[in-house]
């Protein structure tokens, strides 16, 4: 068995000893053993908070989460180090996510402290283009996190024909209509669907069936369960499950939220209890139901992903530095530490890559 080639983003504030991070790393982890390689710089720049790739696995694109906001597209070249195609701004500041389009003709950004949602439609060669904006409007009762929109998601549906933006600020999902042969965006209607007062969505994450979506919110260390229409591009929430062990009372908020490639799991990651939580997918309805929790060996889990083969979950802990492997049981969704872990200043986004066919 290959292994896999992963991309990693990090935050690159400097240190006293004059160490950190320079941007974007990468690695291959061996899918025999779950265990990842040298971690090596493929291109510098600031703050590349998260990382997309392309489909057709030919290009990189990551956000500057800065002030002044900025996106780059890059070229993988065949020793997996990234070439800068173009840098443009994100039109707007702190700049958190970032997701291509299926036909990869587009590029959606959330801005995080702007509060917008942004559109870049992709040149032949794979570089930034043209954009259009939309900015949220609303705010939640959290005074200190929510005085004002903050959009920190981004996804297309299957047919890219919508684009969906979880804004935390606002307890909002805001829904997109999206050109997929122009980039443009407009507003879907309903425009939004709103989530409990004060919980933050944060991430999303549509199941492969097409039939529900996945929201973890930050605040209130929930996930909410939503049938998903791509019909008609309406969410309709069913339920709503806590991700962290009943009792539990220390400070924590939510990361990453991931649905498994087989349908059967859903995975989301606690800072503060540092955890992973599994969940077990009703396939009659699409309802969560708790299974473990998992340490992920560090702190402040922000990112995780899984391999391309279903078999291994990469957690890279922010505030301990390390990224850490745990082998999936394909039959009860349960986590296991490999034994495997490596070191990387402030990791905070694994991006697999998927081997061409």
């Amino acid at each position: 068995m290959s292994d896999v080639l992963v991309y990693l983003g990090t935050y690159t504030e400097k240190r006293p000893d004059g160490g950190g991070s320079k941007g974007i790393y990468h690695a291959r982890l061996d899918q025999a053993t779950g265990k990842l390689g040298p971690t090596t710089l493929a291109a510098e720049i600031e703050n590349p908070s998260f990382l997309a790739v392309s489909h057709d696995r030919r290009f990189v694109y990551a956000v500057g989460e800065t002030s002044a906001g900025s996106v780059a597209s890059y070229s993988i070249g065949s020793d997996d180090g990234l070439t800068q195609l173009n840098k443009v701004s994100s039109l707007g500041a702190d700049p958190c996510h970032v997701m291509v389009a299926h036909a990869g003709r587009s590029v959606a950004v959330a801005n995080y402290s702007s509060g917008s949602t942004v559109s870049f439609r992709l040149n032949a060669d794979g570089s930034l283009g043209t954009a259009t904006r939309e900015l949220h409007a609303g705010h939640g009762p959290k005074v200190d996190r929510q005085k004002e929109p903050h959009a920190h998601s981004v996804d297309f549906s299957p047919d890219d024909s919508l684009l969906l933006s979880c804004d935390l600020g606002a307890d909002r999902v805001y829904v997109y209509r999206h050109d997929a042969h122009t980039g443009v965006i407009a507003p879907h209607h309903p425009p939004f669907v709103g989530l409990e007062p004060g919980s933050g969505p944060r991430h999303l994450a549509l199941h492969p069936s097409g039939r529900y979506a996945y929201v973890i919110a930050e605040l209130s260390n929930t996930i909410a369960a939503f049938a998903w229409s791509a019909k008609h591009g309406t969410l309709r929430q069913m339920q709503t499950i806590s991700t962290l062990p009943f009792g539990y009372t220390a400070p924590s908020n939510t990361a990453e939220i991931v649905v498994h490639p087989s349908g059967r799991f859903v995975y989301g990651s606690n800072r503060g209890h540092d955890s992973i939580a599994t969940f077990a997918v009703d396939a009659k309805n699409g309802r969560l139901s708790l299974l473990a929790h998992t340490p992920t060996g560090g702190k402040a889990p922000r990112s995780f992903a899984i391999d391309p083969s279903g078999r291994w979950l990469l957690a890279a802990n922010q505030l301990s530095d390390s990224l850490v492997s745990f082998a999936i049981d394909q039959g009860t969704g349960k986590l296991t530490p490999t034994g495997a872990s490596s070191t990387l200043p402030r990791p905070v986004c694994v991006l697999f890559v998927p081997p061409k066919r």
